[in-house]
């Protein structure tokens, strides 16, 4: 069952996010009161060892400590029991940015809470929504959205010029809220950089300043937009890793200084030790579109037509939970 909450428990200002889970031992949700009645929701840790989320969030609280917040704000707490061992998720517990309505885990009981966030602030009068991720490869700051809608666009370019458009994979936060309100999903970089920090703070506090989204349309220059086209994961048949050359499919080690660059055929992701393709690559419905974006060529694993991909990482534990990289191309509306 969801738990609510209408103040903050003594401590949270102070305490690290290892330390969280002794004052928010579950996912919960604070409602807290400002001078404007929309609310803005922000979403923290639904990935236990992306912390800059949560250190904004401190930052904001911080700095109206005993004065009233500019708007409504609800602050929800993810996935605290992870954040203590500074993993993704537990073994034992889904992805809390897979089980939001839309997801193919809908039975879960983790999703029967999401189902009930969702719920709970489609009452509510909402400005927009917020969720901050870090990412654990080399990747500049971004924002994703769900939806091209002019307020959605004006939001993520309160972040930043660069701007990434998906539908895929399905269950996300964003994706849910996306059904009744602006919802924004912020890519702040590693987990161990204070300006990622400092940036998700200025944006939150920016957010509940901003009095209403401006009514004209964003100016395309001033945005840089990409659709994201595939999800690469690596099958899980095969064994993979960037320093054993004996694995089915030896990775880059440099592979990850690819992310939001446009890379062309040709360009090699690692060295493959037999025949059989080890990534699947798949579109926003799903389906499998692995030979549209790679070959095997001379034992290498090979790009096959012009793409950017994002979220590549060295972090071998992440590619098996979540993924190997997205391939974006650049959208023009």
């Amino acid at each position: 069952m969801l738990k609510q909450f209408e103040t903050l428990p003594a401590g949270l200002l102070d305490i690290t996010v290892d330390q969280l889970h002794s004052l928010i031992p579950e996912p919960a949700l604070f409602h807290l009161p400002g001078k404007r009645q929309d609310s803005l929701f922000v979403s923290v840790l639904l990935h236990g060892n992306e912390p800059t989320g949560f250190l904004a969030v401190q930052q904001l609280l911080r700095k109206y400590h005993g004065q009233a917040l500019p708007r409504n704000l609800s602050l929800f707490f993810g996935n605290t029991q992870a954040a203590r061992h500074g993993l993704r998720r537990l073994e034992h517990q889904p992805d809390y940015n897979r089980i939001w309505p839309g997801t193919p885990l809908a039975d879960l009981p983790e999703a029967a809470w999401a189902r009930r966030i969702c719920e709970v602030m489609s009452r509510r009068e909402l400005f927009a929504s917020v969720d901050v991720h870090n990412n654990t490869g080399l990747n500049p700051h971004y924002a994703c959205l769900n939806k091209l809608d002019e307020a959605f666009l004006h939001l993520g370019a309160l972040f930043g010029r660069l701007l990434v458009y998906f539908t895929h994979p399905k269950g996300v936060q964003s994706g849910a809220f996306a059904e009744f309100c602006p919802a924004v999903t912020l890519e702040c970089g590693r987990p161990d950089q204070p300006h990622g920090v400092e940036h998700v703070f200025q944006f939150i506090d920016g957010c509940l300043h901003l009095q209403a989204f401006p009514l004209q349309p964003v100016a395309r220059q001033d945005i840089d937009l990409y659709h994201t086209v595939a999800q690469v994961t690596v099958d899980e048949r095969f064994r993979f890793s960037f320093e054993d050359g004996g694995a089915d499919l030896c990775l880059d080690r440099e592979l990850e200084r690819l992310n939001f660059t446009e890379i062309q055929a040709g360009t090699v992701f690692g060295r493959v030790s037999g025949t059989q393709m080890p990534v699947i690559a798949r579109d926003n419905e799903g389906g499998i579109i692995t030979q549209r974006f790679f070959a095997l060529k001379d034992g290498q694993l090979q790009i096959s037509r012009p793409t950017m991909p994002s979220m590549l990482t060295l972090n071998e534990q992440v590619i098996r939970q979540d993924c190997l990289c997205y391939l974006m191309e650049r959208l023009s509306v």
